[in-house]
């Protein structure tokens, strides 16, 4: 068996250099929980990217649930997106 995990955010999560041409990204839940993962540093750039052209935005990491460690849960063999958040009809109706 195998257990996925999506991890969604509103704002880019921060980054530390990692080796091998990788970053270490650490984010927690409502509950406290944290999720440590490495990334591909230019998957998170370009995320980083994509995120600074938007108005608004969402993303997600996703990947593999790993074992429990001190730093958190690792998320294995993941990967980040972000999304384009655009706004509801109705908001358009107001603004005119």
């Amino acid at each position: 068996m195998r257990s996925e995990i999506t991890l969604k955010f509103n704002e880019i999560p921060p980054a530390d250099p990692a080796p091998d041409k990788k970053v270490l990204v650490t984010l927690s839940d409502e509950n406290g929980n944290k999720f440590v993962t490495l990334l591909n540093a230019k998957s998170y750039k370009k995320a980083c990217e994509a995120a600074a052209t938007y108005p608004k935005y969402a993303g997600s990491i996703s990947g593999k649930l790993g074992k429990l460690t001190e730093d958190g849960f690792e998320v294995l063999e993941a990967g980040i997106k972000v999304f384009e958040v655009k706004p509801k009809e109705e908001a358009k109706g107001e603004a005119a």
